[in-house]
């Protein structure tokens, strides 16, 4: 039953979308980029190096630009967005999937790698959106996908800046969807658990200056790391169609089996710890003025 309204929706607007997708030269931006084309929709394919998709336009001649972007670069961003709705005529999704992982503690972190991090993570994506937006308003709606992860919800250990630009990714898409819900614009946040794609490559991970003192710890991290169950990329497609084509689509999704246990399980553990020191909390907020 909670499917009715995704099936007519995918009925009535499943064909000749338009994308534009950051990060599409490898890991799920590759993967949705593709898929997208194989299914007869448009995209605007970017990536920080333009040969890196250059077999793309090969492959699909028309239906695809590819653009060079880097999202840190504010100026090349707004351009590249503008320059994709020209070309198209329109942008039906913005999809911000550009991003990286910091491997580090929080003690061993730099200030210069925490900066560099959010500028690519959290401004980045921001940047295209406020770019996209007026674009969006004048077409008369759009939808705005976000790349985050479960891990916008709870965090590891080493990887845990990581997890922090990923709960304020969650936290701004959250405030926006209810910002332009009035403009006809949507907005999902899609949150993948473990998969099997480049994001643990040496490309998609930077790692700050190691401390001798957490080597054990991180060895024993990264063990469980590589131990764990990866789900296959390719299985994500018709999920994400299923999401663009709804009429009424959900502002979070869960991309995978693992990610809805771990987060009931922390949330309940959160709960747990807020109704102990109920009391405690209540006597704090005094009488009222």
């Amino acid at each position: 039953m909670a499917h009715q309204n995704e099936s007519s929706g995918t009925q009535s607007g499943a064909t000749n979308k338009v994308w534009f997708i950051t990060g599409s030269s490898r890991g799920f931006g590759r993967v949705w980029a593709e898929a997208a084309l194989k299914r007869g929709d448009k995209v605007a394919a970017t990536a920080r190096k333009l040969e890196s998709i250059a077999d793309l336009k090969e492959k699909y001649g028309d239906n695809v630009l590819t653009l060079e972007l880097d999202v840190t670069n504010a100026a090349q961003a707004k351009a590249t967005v503008e320059q994709a709705h020209a070309h198209f005529g329109r942008l039906d999704i913005v999809l911000n999937n550009a991003g990286y992982s910091l491997v580090a503690t929080v003690e061993e972190a730099s200030a210069d790698d925490i900066r560099a991090l959010y500028e690519t993570n959290i401004i980045g994506p921001v940047t295209v959106i406020q770019a996209a937006l007026p674009l969006l308003r004048k077409q008369g709606g759009g939808h705005i996908l976000g790349t985050s992860s479960n891990l916008g919800h709870v965090t590891l250990p080493v990887i845990g800046y990581y997890s922090s630009s990923k709960w304020a990714f969650e936290a701004i898409h959250e405030s926006l969807a209810a910002e332009i819900k009035q403009f006809g614009i949507k907005v999902t946040i899609i949150e993948p658990g473990a998969y099997a794609t480049e994001f643990g490559s040496q490309e998609s991970l930077k790692f700050s200056a190691g401390l001798d003192i957490y080597t054990e710890f991180k060895e024993e991290f990264f063990g469980g790391l590589r131990s764990m169950q990866r789900g296959d990329p390719e299985a994500t497609p018709e999920a994400i169609f299923k999401i663009v084509d709804a009429e009424t689509p959900p502002l979070r999704f869960f991309l995978g089996s693992q990610c809805l246990p771990w987060v009931r399980a922390a949330y309940q553990e959160r709960l747990a710890t807020w109704e102990e020191w109920a009391d405690v909390s209540n006597a704090a907020q005094g009488q009222p003025k």
